[in-house]
């Protein structure tokens, strides 16, 4: 459905006509205006109008509709596609979401498709109604203005997902929590997380490299204005950032994960030499009864009459000889 649509003109949110034909053709006369339409999980019937007066590419259209798309950048003939994907943090839940924004650009005129709950578009649109100076740029203006806002939203979320594994590695190196059996199982959850995030930001480099015109993608890329690289450099940056701080915490729970794992192997040798050194002590007693339990008619010291007790005071010393060689070597 359509959530908004408004003509600027200059900067400034103007009145237009309803219709979408003459809204476009009214942007397009006059030199510093342009049509803005913002649509939220549209169906293919009600996105068929605004292929049709837009003249959008089929691939691009088709994308927009399905979704589940990697965040990229492709050039048509009248138009420019791309494709964001924003994420929001669930602390309590430990859960990371994406959403999908799909923006078209094109002669006067810029088309946001948005899919999913986590992906407010209003909150930027009104924040750019507040800066007529980035609204002079066109749909140049607005592709910027999406863009850092979804890079920026990354950087909160990279700061509370390294919040949550800074408590995640007090708990694993703690006395008693490294031992929960639930333990691995959220080291692998936040891992999954961790690789959700890294699924959005990643791809984006490429996108937004194209868009500042670094490395090999010298090119001006139509629809967007030359002289808007500094801006794009300036997202570029930060989305660098972001990726260095995803490759962090992907690191960072991979070495907990192995930390606990060797804990939880150094825990199990403990109890092994534990158990070791318990049946050990018991079997030297067990060793000695077995001897006199044997039916032999002439056995030494059978017959002497402190034989008993001697047996049980040899028995008992040697249990304290064991208890104290094992204790000192920290097995018991």
């Amino acid at each position: 459905m359509i959530i908004d649509c408004a003509i600027y003109r200059d900067g400034r949110r103007t009145a237009g006509p309803e219709d979408l034909s003459d809204a476009l053709a009214e942007a397009r006369a006059s030199s510093d205006a342009f049509l803005w339409i913002g649509l939220h999980e549209p169906t293919r019937d009600e996105f068929g109008r605004v292929t049709e007066e837009f003249g959008l590419h089929p691939l691009a259209v088709e994308d927009a509709l399905k979704a589940h798309q990697r965040p990229k950048l492709e050039v048509y003939n009248d138009s420019l596609f791309v494709v964001l994907k924003p994420v929001s943090y669930e602390p309590h839940s430990d859960t990371v979401s994406t959403g999908e924004l799909m923006i078209f650009l094109g002669d006067s005129f810029v088309v946001t498709v948005r899919h999913g709950s986590d992906v407010p578009l209003g909150p930027v649109r009104s924040h750019l109604e507040e800066q007529p100076e980035t609204l002079r740029h066109g749909p140049t203006g607005v592709l910027y203005s999406v863009a850092d806002s979804v890079v920026d939203h990354y950087l909160d979320v990279a700061t509370e997902l390294q919040t949550d594994l800074e408590e995640l590695e007090a708990e694993v190196f703690s006395p008693s929590g490294g031992g929960s059996r639930h333990t691995a199982s959220r080291i692998y959850s936040f891992k999954r997380q961790v690789l959700e995030f890294r699924r959005a930001t990643g791809p984006l480099a490429a996108p937004l490299a194209r868009l500042a015109g670094q490395g090999t993608y010298g090119a001006t890329v139509p629809f967007v204005q030359e002289r808007s690289r500094p801006f794009f450099r300036d997202v570029t940056d930060h989305l660098a950032r972001v990726n260095e701080s995803v490759e962090a915490l992907d690191r960072l729970v991979s070495d907990i994960l192995s930390a606990h794992l060797a804990q939880m192997s150094v825990r199990q040798n403990d109890d092994m030499r534990k158990i070791s050194a318990w049946a050990a002590m018991a079997a030297v007693p067990t060793m000695i009864a077995g001897i006199y339990g044997m039916n032999f008619a002439h056995m030494p010291e059978l017959h002497w009459l402190w034989s008993y007790p001697v047996v049980i005071v040899v028995m008992a010393m040697l249990e304290v000889l064991l208890y104290r060689l094992f204790k000192r070597r920290g097995w018991m």
